[in-house]
């Protein structure tokens, strides 16, 4: 994961990262392994329903860790864990089908996991990750752009980042190819799902 930084001076100095990007010297203060909060953090997904409408759902356990480097944020990194058994849309009878054979096939496949290949600083407060998604045990690669949110240490000392990513996939990319034709034309489930990221980290001890 990119590192992400705002200077809280009114002038901001910029130098030249390793790989030539520009990066405020204050970001230095900022690098170390973080881990995600996730009774803060919410990983979530829309889906299109009957061609009319959107389906808004999201997941309820998982697990994360960060290393952000401020002066090379190339040098970045993230991981995530997912327990797909914690798929919640709100409806327990569609959650039931998202979790059966139709779709995720949890008690075959009980995790989705993300393992970053590559972070970019794109200017502003603007990143990139790059990584690898797996999901019913195929590996595809996924692209998230990022906005950086603030650090804070909040009242119980904890040192915080925060930010915000979105991202699209075709579901049938990694088999999630189930579907139902509709009499009026078009499929009941889009193939395209929007993902989305509000993500708090706490920087480790020590």
């Amino acid at each position: 994961m990119g590192i992400f930084g705002r200077s809280n001076t009114t002038t901001e100095t910029a130098t030249a990262s390793a790989t030539g990007s520009a990066v405020n010297p204050e970001l230095a203060a900022l690098t170390g392994d973080y881990t995600i909060d996730p009774s803060h953090t919410t990983i979530g997904f829309v889906a299109r329903h009957a061609m009319v409408t959107n389906v808004k759902g999201g997941f309820l356990d998982f697990s994360g860790s960060l290393h952000l480097d401020g002066s090379d944020p190339s040098r970045s990194t993230a991981s995530i864990d997912v327990t797909m058994e914690s798929i919640d849309t709100g409806n327990a009878d569609r959650d039931g089908h998202l979790k059966s054979a139709d779709f995720f096939k949890t008690e075959e496949f009980p995790t989705m996991t993300f393992r970053s290949t590559k972070a970019e600083a794109l200017g502003g407060d603007d990143y990139r990750i790059t990584g690898d998604l797996s999901i019913l045990g195929t590996t595809k690669p996924l692209t998230i752009d990022l906005e950086f949110n603030g650090a804070a240490k909040d009242p119980f000392g904890n040192e915080r980042v925060g930010f915000e990513g979105k991202a699209e996939i075709l579901r049938s990319e990694w088999g999630l190819t189930w579907n139902a034709a509709l009499e009026t034309g078009g499929v009941l489930v889009s193939d395209k799902i929007k993902l989305s990221f509000d993500i708090s980290a706490i920087r480790n001890a020590g």
